[in-house]
């Protein structure tokens, strides 16, 4: 019977091994590590081709075909491969990142052991002021003075809460609600396994422009210095077709036709049926945000504006 049956290895990748372990550092003092995973990019391409041995297509195809599954968003090829992190993070960057639903995790716990004695902090020039266009961005920076301010500010709550929850340790009050004052800059770890396609999706959103620099920080980092060695191809091809792709929609489409057809009036035209120009009592646009969007869609391609 055994011998219907092929012999079968483990699939390693000697450039992600290389790193095993390695913490990569994070923020001030943050990191991400890799445990263990599980495939690489010819373990996409086996379960892909299901009939095929391995060794049967040459590399280069084994790159078109990862192209074009990931193009095409064929994603269950994607979930044959499974990755396991041991991060060390803010309490309030890992409450955006927990919202991700599609791992599996285990957080370092506070009822059970000591609050880890580490705090994120922030550099004077790092305060951001908050959009007035994005309720949930930030633009620009606060001046250095101010700045200064602040980092003094919060490097003495941080002192002292750190004594608060040392001192009702000290006296025998239970972790559990000794750590409640605690602010949520305080580093947690926790170990977070996920598939690669839905590691794909966390990192598609999280290494956006407009994803909170924290969390952006660590998408870069898994992204760059793990994916990239982890499963090159696919890689090479999110950065293509995702990461730095334009997508437009039916009626940008129709504005990018009447742009090329240089046509300004059928193109205000236009525009004014969605009511993408309407103007303040000075003349100025108003906020819109799916015309912003467009706009920075254009300027990423070097177009100028229409309007």
């Amino acid at each position: 019977m055994d011998e219907k049956f092929e012999t079968i290895s483990r699939k390693s990748v000697p450039e992600l091994d290389a790193v095993l372990g390695r913490p990569f550092q994070v923020l001030d003092d943050g990191f991400v590590r890799v445990v263990d995973y599980m495939g690489n990019d010819s373990a996409i391409v086996q379960a892909a081709r299901v009939s095929y041995g391995e060794g049967t297509k040459k590399m280069r195809q084994d790159r078109t075909l990862i192209r074009y599954l990931l193009r095409h968003e064929h994603t269950s090829p994607f979930e044959m491969c499974e990755i396991k992190l041991h991060v060390r993070v803010p309490m309030d960057c890992w409450r955006q990142w927990i919202r991700h639903r599609t791992a599996s995790i285990n957080e370092y716990s506070t009822r059970y052991s000591i609050a880890i004695d580490t705090a994120q902090k922030t550099p004077p020039g790092e305060w951001r002021i908050q959009s007035q266009s994005n309720r949930q961005g930030s633009a620009g920076f606060f001046e250095a003075a101010q700045g200064a301010s602040f980092s003094e500010a919060e490097l003495d709550l941080h002192t002292r809460s750190r004594q608060l929850y040392e001192d009702r340790i000290a006296a025998g009050m239970a972790r559990e609600q000794a750590r409640k004052d605690l602010p949520l800059c305080t580093y947690t770890e926790a170990y977070w396994k996920i598939d690669l396609h839905n590691l794909l999706h966390f990192l598609r959103l999280r290494m956006e422009l407009n994803a909170q620099y924290e969390i952006r920080k660590y998408a870069e980092t898994i992204g760059h210095e793990i994916v990239g060695r982890w499963v090159p191809f696919v890689w090479e091809a999110f950065l293509d077709y995702d990461l730095h792709a334009v997508r437009f929609s039916a009626f940008e489409q129709q504005l990018l036709k009447l742009m090329m057809e240089e046509d300004p009036s059928a193109i205000r035209n236009l525009a004014e049926t969605e009511e993408w120009l309407k103007t303040d009592e000075s003349g100025a646009l108003k906020p819109h945000y799916e015309r912003a969007e467009f706009e920075e869609k254009l300027k990423k391609m070097g177009i100028a504006v229409p309007w």
